[in-house]
């Protein structure tokens, strides 16, 4: 196939812009008609030819200034209109298309989702509603008609202010909308459809009263509250910390069942993943709820850092999402425990955003080039692009930061601005030099800090030698020197925090490593100390230095930073699993230090001290975050030897596991901070115990017992991992009782994806045939396929490729359905260097397979071609 790349270098103002638009759509499943009049205006008077996007529909007519106009060419991709001869530099296009959603399973453009209709644009969907400048620097007034069945379509949506309605004498009624902000056209959403609806108020810090809406399935309203509280507290909090305050009369919210993403933050008109809205205790688990809090006030947050501030062109997609994150992550730790989010941020970001950095997709957080947009919607560009957001954040403190956010919204409020735009105000509003931090927007990898020390007993000084290097990455061979903020204490052996000072004058405990190689000198320092390095995760990067258990065990007991002691125990736990694979490929026993067993018993002794964080040290890294340690992955060897580790500190802390277990009572449910982690305490205890004989027997009374998905879940998970006896007791009990609800099935899908039983895979198999499962609905596939390839490691690269011949088969099937599915889907076939010989010969066998496929979409060709060349 021809896939042409586009280069961030390549950009040009547009020659020509469009101020307003008239959308009228005429509604039908099997039959909508669009009729766009657009007013365009002519930027460069030069200009005599311009492109419109657009594909994916049946092109009906087109007229120039009222009047039928055939000067143009038209191939697969757009219309090419020549004006020569047409002098005027305003004129109107009035544009007529058919199109037919219900036949649309790309999720993209106008498409039905169960019984409604709606739209994503989002990167590039608009152009399959209509020819238009369908590029983000194309800012423009939209006023909507929408008109269908009034008994199947009651409710008639889309961006803005609701103007006018009325009803027609055939049964269909039509209303019509209009949006005063000028907006891109990814920005543009519709919907139309039969729902329940929550509706209620909030007053923003100015006194004006905004209507809120919220609307879900039918039948599902009782799962809506909390998606109304949590936008409404993340309103109240951006006008807090950021000063930032709705615009709009109304803002809605409205949940489907078909969405390709997790939700979109479209002007005022926001459409979700209900996944990310419909919440109750019977369905819903606590990392719902707080997935859902998350969510909701992502895109609220969007309304200034992305819909009044855009982007200019996709390469800036980091300039909305990366600034986005950091502020929901903020909003979280703000509203919730700090300690915990960025320990589950971090999480993330080591196991998925290294591991992309370290394969064929490796990308700076502002891409450089790009064939399909949607592969760029990334975790480089959101979780590492927030990253770079909290380095700032990090080096200019709060109040300088949010000088710096004053200013860029001021200068570019209404604009479609650059990420250079961004870090200008950031400098400028605080004078920070940030030449040589620019450089994270344009270098992929991931950076490896090597630290060594010296500590002079003669002197009481010690050292810290930091040299930086970032590794070539697919994209990039040659790196440069970057801006690292490097968090630091010193700690005594007995835990006493040191000064930091040098020359008798305080130092900051932020290390600025600009250099290759630097030497940073502590004084009046007694004794050598135990160094915290990169504390609250300060920087996103690798971390080489020679820990000694003895060290990791002071810090793990003493450190003031949360996050420093959770980093202690990964530490420790990865050198576990290090000597123990290592131990499996060369057939000798499994062990685990005594010390480690001690300082676990010792966490969990005194966890009432810090619940939250005590759960959080107590849990072992998951199969996938462990492989991030090692450069060629062994499925087999990790997956045994964290078994071993799992059953090891079960049988050890048995005792203790069952006292905590058995102490903690919660009366009824609520979704609060100590709730949640007493919650997520008890069943951490729970799940090592179903390693122990108590297993079967606390398992099955935990499930019956449970009122509540989250503890249900977890006892359904414990029976699940450890295959205890009652497991597919369990399995079907929960089966019949929700086989009608999508949502929660997708749990039990996804258990079922990472059993451990040797047939897992035709398990997933006959699953695909499950009466609730539905292929083209991204969140069962996810569920059911995504858990599969992506969290079970041993079953997907079990040798002889029968996984990776599954995924291939699947995504050769989605490439005609949904390309953009089968994009995020490939993933961990496409990252094959990072295993042994035999593995990668199947994964590149599988991807050649692909890549020789009929139509082969942009989105899986270029993976395809990256990860094969």
């Amino acid at each position: 196939m021809l896939a042409k790349a586009k280069y961030r270098k390549d950009y040009k103002q547009p020659d020509f812009t469009v101020t307003d638009i008239y959308l009228d759509f005429q509604l039908d499943p099997r039959h909508t008609v669009v009729t766009a009049t657009t007013k365009f205006k002519r930027l460069n008077k030069n200009a005599t030819t311009f492109r419109l996007d657009g594909h994916s529909f049946q092109f009906a007519s087109i007229k120039f200034n009222g009047k039928p106009f055939t000067a143009y060419q038209q191939d697969g991709e757009g219309l090419t209109l020549n004006l020569t001869g047409k002098s005027v530099d305003e004129f109107e296009l009035e544009i007529v298309t058919i199109l037919v959603p219900a036949e649309n399973t790309s999720l993209q453009g106008l498409y039905q989702s169960g019984e409604g209709i709606c739209t994503q644009c989002e990167a590039e969907g608009f152009r399959q509603i209509t020819y238009m400048l369908d590029r983000p620097d194309i800012l423009a007034r939209y006023t909507t008609k929408i008109t269908a069945d009034k008994t199947k379509y009651p409710f008639l949506l889309s961006n803005g202010n609701r103007i006018e309605t009325g009803d027609l004498a055939d049964g269909r009624h039509w209303v019509e909308w209009n949006d005063p902000f000028p907006k891109p056209s990814y920005l543009f959403a519709l919907v139309a459809g039969n729902f329940d609806l929550l509706q209620d108020k909030f007053v923003t810090q100015s006194g004006r009263e905004v209507t809120l809406e919220l609307y879900v399935d039918r039948g599902n309203l009782d799962r809506a509250d909390w998606a109304m509280e949590s936008l409404k507290k993340a309103m109240k909090w951006d006008e807090e910390r950021f000063n930032l305050e709705y615009d709009l009369d109304i803002y809605m919210i409205v949940a489907v069942d078909f969405f390709n993403m997790g939700a979109m933050e479209n002007k005022g008109l926001n459409i979700f993943n209900s996944k990310f809205v419909l919440a109750n205790p019977q369905t819903a688990t606590d990392d719902d709820y707080l997935a859902i809090e998350s969510v909701i006030a992502h895109e609220y947050f969007h309304n200034w850092t992305g819909n009044r501030v855009t982007c200019r062109d996709w390469f800036q997609l980091s300039l909305k999402e990366g600034l986005t994150v950091f502020r929901d992550q903020e909003f979280s730790s703000d509203t919730g425990s700090r300690a915990v989010n960025r320990i589950n941020n971090v999480k993330f970001l080591r196991t998925t955003q290294f591991a992309e950095d370290a394969g064929p997709m490796a990308h700076p957080i502002r891409p450089e080039k790009v064939i399909e947009m949607n592969n760029f919607y990334t975790v480089t560009v959101y979780e590492k692009g927030a990253e770079v957001i909290r380095m700032l954040h990090t080096l200019l403190g709060e109040q300088g930061f949010q000088k710096g956010m004053a200013l860029y919204i001021a200068e570019n409020d209404g604009k479609a601005a650059t990420c250079e735009d961004f870090i200008s105000a950031m400098e400028r509003a605080n004078d920070f030099d940030l030449t040589q931090f620019r450089r994270w927007y344009s270098q992929s990898g991931t950076p490896e800090l090597f630290i060594s020390d010296a500590y002079d007993e003669q002197t009481h000084s010690y050292r810290l030698k930091v040299s930086q290097f970032t590794p070539p990455t697919a994209d990039q061979m040659e790196k440069v020197n970057l801006h690292i903020p490097v968090k630091i204490a010193l700690y005594a052996q007995d835990g006493t925090k040191q000064m930091l000072q040098c020359n008798g004058e305080p130092l900051s405990e932020v290390l600025n490593v600009t250099e290759k190689e630097q030497i940073f000198e502590f004084h009046g320092i007694y004794g050598r100390p135990v160094p915290a390095l990169l504390a609250d995760f300060s920087a996103p990067v690798k971390l080489d230095y020679a820990f000694t258990t003895e060290q990791l065990l002071v810090l793990l007991k003493f450190a003031e930073n949360s996050f420093v002691r959770w980093d202690a125990a990964q530490i420790l736990f990865v050198n576990e699993l290090r000597r123990n694979v290592a131990h499996f490929q060369q057939n000798e026993e499994f062990e685990i230090s005594p010390q480690i067993l001690v300082a676990l018993s010792q966490v969990l002794d005194h966890y009432e001290e810090n619940v939250e964080l005590a759960a959080l040290i107590l849990t072992l890294p998951s199969n996938l975050e462990f492989a991030e340690n090692f450069k060629t992955i062994d499925p087999d060897g990790i997956t045994a030897a964290r078994e071993f580790m799992l059953r090891a500190i079960a049988e050890y802390l048995k005792e203790p596991l069952l006292k905590t277990y058995n102490h903690i009572r919660l009366e009824g449910y609520r979704v609060t901070q100590q709730d949640i982690a007493l919650r997520a305490m008890r069943n951490l205890c729970l799940s090592y115990l179903a390693y122990t004989s108590l297993g079967n027997n606390i398992v099955q009374k935990h499930y019956n017992s449970a009122d509540n998905m989250t503890d249900k879940l977890a006892a359904l998970s414990a029976a699940t991992s450890t295959a205890l006896a009652c497991r597919d007791a369990l399995l079907a009990d929960f089966e019949q009782k929700w086989q009608h609800d999508g949502l929660v099935m997708d749990k039990w899908f996804a258990l079922q994806a990472i059993r451990p039983d040797e047939n897992v895979l035709e398990i997933v198999n006959r699953l695909m045939d499950h009466p609730s499962f539905n292929f083209n609905n991204p969140n069962r596939l996810r569920a059911l396929v995504g858990s599969f390839v992506n969290r079970n490691l041993k079953a997907f690269h079990k040798i002889g490729g029968s996984g990776y011949r599954f995924l291939t088969d699947i995504l050769i099937k989605l490439n005609d359905t949904n390309p953009q599915v089968a994009a995020r889907l490939i993933e961990p076939l496409i990252r094959f260097a990072r295993y042994d010989a035999q593995r990668q010969t199947l994964m590149k066998r599988a991807l050649e397979r692909l890549s020789t496929v009929e139509n082969l979409s942009k989105d899986l060709f270029e993976k395809i071609e990256k990860a094969l060349q």
